[in-house]
């Protein structure tokens, strides 16, 4: 025992010492000026090699620490952007040091940034549904822009599976700027996913409904009950996706899933997943067989290949028909024009990936221990052959085995595949809780030629993986190096924090030499229940670190027409109505008293005038609901009636210097009748 101790001791001493040394620039000079090279030890914890005995830890342990670790002000290499799940948001997570950088608002109020508490209201309503406030969401297939299959880092896109919708978030300030409701279906699950130079953004469906969510009896279900994939077209230079110019494409009542637009060899074409084939309805009460078991009585469902470019030929031409107002290309025209094909896939699948070439498209059935693998090539030669039998709706169904390039068997439960730069796709193994490790033949035959397509190692996770992601793991250039196993329980992992746990997400090092994968974090996420994510290098990100000019409009993202510069704070009165005009800088509020009547209508214009990094002010109104913050810069607007009368003292809700809790103001909002009021009369 002694022995093992002295042993690890000398590893973490040696490790350590190595990372101190890594550090150090190679001409820095030693304490006695003389020049010389540092020794190994210089620097090292007095106490280092004590915590690696306190803790157990070893070797592999303290490479994990070191490959995870950053020292305060170095920043990381890599940004996560993962949906936040029944949070409705959007997180950020730096890569490899797995920290919670930010949480951007996004269909969901957000009182830290004031989102919904004063700012961001239009968007939001923007997505209500029917006129019906909606404020809650399930955020779950965020997507990053690309130019040329490789992310650009300018926008990320983010649905809501609950209702159907669709938000754009500008990566300039990380802020939400658009929500678009789907008029075609309630609820959505295959969104969002961009196609290689952001021409559509991609949302497909999931439930099976009449289109525009209008009634039908489930007895009618083969007859009115539909599926359907909508391609919102993005305008870069708006920043915001175009309705006037999107469309949707009726499909037949499978349940579609994910989708992924065609890359490289591809280009021009999605590949959608769908499941419950069988078009089961449930219905346990009535002595029907439940969903889980009537979805899964069939061997395969159908992957949908469908021609983006001549569906929007299609689109242009006019031959759609409006559904809630929204143009719609039907399911015959689908078939009469060629634009819709489908082929068998394994069961249950969950995400198709094409990879990085776009020469094959992998899917995976939870059902099934293989991943399936497609040449693109062999479906074009099908279809060119018009060689195909027809499903219940008259639509092209390919055969698996002329499609069928390879197939992969990885273990129990494989959900989603991701790839790295070497030639070797990962897939997720719900039932396992592992990651499997496989080669891609094609351009990476010569890796195992006796074998080009071989399951190659396996990683235990913890537990219950479902998605998962590398970085820039689904463009046409991944990098490689890290990998997150993205997973739904982690039971034994933390703390306890009472019965609801958090997820848990798990930094995996895929870099290392030879077949092995090594696993190197823990991070809980505790919010919501991240669903999946895409990984961008730090370096194609250029936020912002301050507004471009004094008075920045977010929402426009140009200057305001109500930016309040210094000397012109004022309060304007105009009947009942009342404008606000006020600057903050620190650390004060111009006006600090706000004198108004009970019944006035408030608008309240707010310009943070700082021109330092990081100069955010907050502003408070209490029991108005009012919370805004205002980054240096920016010009924010609020609006409330003034329906209770009472003196509120408004403050900066950012702890922006010494002399923060000075920085308030009153507001006096005078009661209807009171004696000052008469005498104003």
């Amino acid at each position: 025992m002694k022995r093992n101790v002295l042993v690890l001791a000398v590893v973490a001493l040696i490790v350590l010492a190595g990372c101190t040394l890594a550090r150090r620039p190679a001409q820095e000079p030693t304490p006695s000026g003389e020049g010389e090279a540092a020794p190994a030890v210089s620097g090292l914890s007095p106490d280092a090699i004590a915590i690696a005995q306190e803790r157990g830890l070893g070797p592999d342990d303290i490479t994990a620490a070191l490959k995870t670790y950053l020292p305060t002000g170095v920043h990381d290499d890599y940004a996560i952007f993962s949906s936040g799940g029944h949070s409705g948001q959007v997180l950020v997570i730096g890569v490899p040091s797995m920290r919670l950088l930010k949480v951007i608002g996004v269909f969901t109020p957000e009182p830290w940034q004031g989102w919904g508490y004063g700012v961001g209201n239009d968007v939001l309503d923007e997505g209500n549904v029917d006129g019906n406030e909606v404020r809650w969401a399930d955020t779950h297939h965020p997507a990053l822009s690309e130019t040329e299959g490789d992310y650009d880092g300018q926008f990320l896109f983010i649905n809501d599976k609950a209702n159907a919708r669709v938000a754009v978030i500008d990566l300039r300030d990380f802020e939400n700027k658009q929500i678009v409701k789907n008029q075609v279906a309630v609820n959505d699950h295959g969104g969002t996913f961009a196609t290689p130079n952001t021409e559509y953004v991609i949302e497909g469906g999931q439930y099976a409904a009449p289109l525009g969510w209008e009634y039908a009896a489930l007895d009618d279900y083969n007859d009115t009950y539909r599926g359907m994939v909508t391609f919102w077209k993005f305008d870069r230079d708006a920043g915001r996706l175009d309705e006037a110019e999107s469309f949707a494409i009726e499909l037949p009542p499978y349940w579609q899933d994910l989708c992924d637009a065609g890359k490289l060899a591809s280009d021009g074409w999605v590949f959608c997943n769908s499941f419950n084939a069988e078009r089961a309805t449930g219905g346990v009460e009535e002595g029907n067989p439940p969903f889980e078991a009537g979805a899964s009585q069939g061997d395969t469902d159908y992957m949908h290949i469908i021609n983006l470019q001549k569906a929007e030929e299609v689109f242009n031409a006019g031959k759609t028909f409006d559904v809630r107002g929204f143009p719609v290309i039907s399911l015959d025209t689908a078939v009469e024009e060629g634009i819709l094909y489908l082929t068998p896939e394994p069961k249950s699948p969950h995400g198709v990936a094409v990879t990085p070439d776009g020469q094959f498209l992998v899917v995976s059935g939870k059902l099934d221990p293989h991943v399936t693998v497609y040449s693109f090539d062999k479906i074009m030669s099908t279809i060119e052959a018009e060689k195909w039998d027809t499903d219940d709706y008259g639509v092209p169904v390919l055969g698996l085995d002329d499609v069928k390039e390879a197939q992969v068997e990885v273990g129990l439960g494989p959900l989603h595949t991701q790839f790295d730069d070497q030639g070797y796709a990962y897939t997720s193994l719900f039932l396992d809780s592992a990651v499997a490790r496989w080669s891609l033949g094609g351009d990476f035959a010569d890796l195992h030629p006796e074998d080009p397509w071989q399951l190659v190692s396996k990683i235990n996770v913890h537990y219950n993986i479902g998605h998962l992601l590398a970085a820039e793991g689904d463009t046409v250039s991944p990098d490689g190096k890290y990998l997150v196993a993205m997973n739904k329980w982690a039971l034994d992992r933390f703390a306890n924090v009472g019965p609801l746990l958090p997820q848990n997400f798990q930094l995996i090092d895929i870099d290392n030499t030879g077949d092995a994968m090594q696993l190197l974090y823990d991070m809980p996420i505790g919010l919501g229940e991240p669903h999946y994510a895409q990984m961008i290098e730090y370096a194609k990100l250029s936020p912002w670190e301050v507004y471009p000019e004094v008075g920045w409009d977010p929402q426009t993202q140009a200057v305001s027409e109500n930016a309040v510069l210094p000397g012109e704070e004022k309060v304007v009165r105009n009947g009942n109505e009342v404008e606000v005009f006020m600057t903050a800088v620190r650390s004060h509020f111009t006006p600090e008293h706000v004198e108004i009547q009970e019944g006035d209508h408030v608008t309240w214009h707010i310009t943070n005038i700082e021109r330092s990094y990081d100069a955010t002010h907050g502003f408070a109104i209490p029991a108005y609901n009012i919370n805004v913050s205002i980054e240096p810069g920016e010009a924010a607007t609020v609006e409330f009636d003034a329906n209770q009368p009472g003196v509120f003292s408004y403050y900066c809700t950012e702890f922006c210097s010494a002399l923060h809790l000075e920085m308030a103001g009153y507001l006096l909002v005078e009661p209807n009748g009171s004696s000052a009021m008469l005498d104003q009369e």
